[in-house]
């Protein structure tokens, strides 16, 4: 079972928007996936709650159904805030990829910058055993706030995943526990050409 940690100590950076689209997108493929929800609010538990049996299954990992997310193919965990120091060294021992999401605030921006610090001192992360890439959240064109993220971003020797556009599509799209991969083409066409870069680098998972 491949295993991806959605990951920033911050609170408010998109983890839970990026982790139930990633598994989306995941079972979107037929691939076998399980979300493990680490986070205090449990947002991502909400949303599977909501989401339809019609849908693509994706398995709650800490329910009764989450026996069955054994022989899963993809292991996709929200984690929590404030993620640090022995439980990020454990975290990083099960996964094989991490994904960090940044907001365009000047908090966030530091957060993630002493945050992608300390991953880069752990083990996993310098012997190159995980993956590490990142994803800026709600971008607005032509703000400084995304203009001074996407540099910072550009500094950093990691790889860039995609830059998601702040859009309600992606709250509409969670009251039905859906992903934008749920949703017809031809609404949600846009975003889902900001996600190429990120869906790339999945799909080199997927073999």
């Amino acid at each position: 079972m491949k295993a991806i940690l959605i990951a920033n100590p911050k609170g408010g950076s998109g983890k839970t928007t990026l982790s139930t689209n990633v598994a989306g997108y995941l079972a979107s493929r037929g691939q076998h996936v399980a979300l493990l929800d680490l986070d205090r609010q449990k947002s991502a538990t909400l949303w599977l709650a909501q989401r339809s049996a019609e849908l693509p299954v994706i398995w709650p990992l800490h329910s009764e159904q989450g026996k069955r997310a054994g022989g899963a193919d993809w292991l996709v965990i929200d984690s929590p805030a404030a993620l640090h120091g022995k439980n990020l060294d454990h975290a990083l021992k099960l996964v094989h990829r991490v994904i960090v999401p940044v907001a365009p605030s000047l908090y966030d921006i530091q957060a993630s910058y002493d945050f992608l610090h300390a991953l880069g001192e752990m083990k996993a992360a310098r012997k190159g055993r995980v993956q590490v890439g990142v994803v800026g959240m709600r971008m607005a064109p032509r703000t400084r706030a995304a203009v001074t993220l996407e540099q910072f971003l550009q500094q950093l020797e990691l790889p860039v995943l995609a830059y998601l556009r702040e859009a309600q599509i992606y709250v509409n799209a969670a009251f039905e526990g859906k992903s934008i991969f749920d949703l017809p083409q031809h609404q949600a066409e846009h975003d889902l050409q900001q996600w190429a870069t990120l869906i790339g680098w999945l799909e080199a998972g997927l073999d």
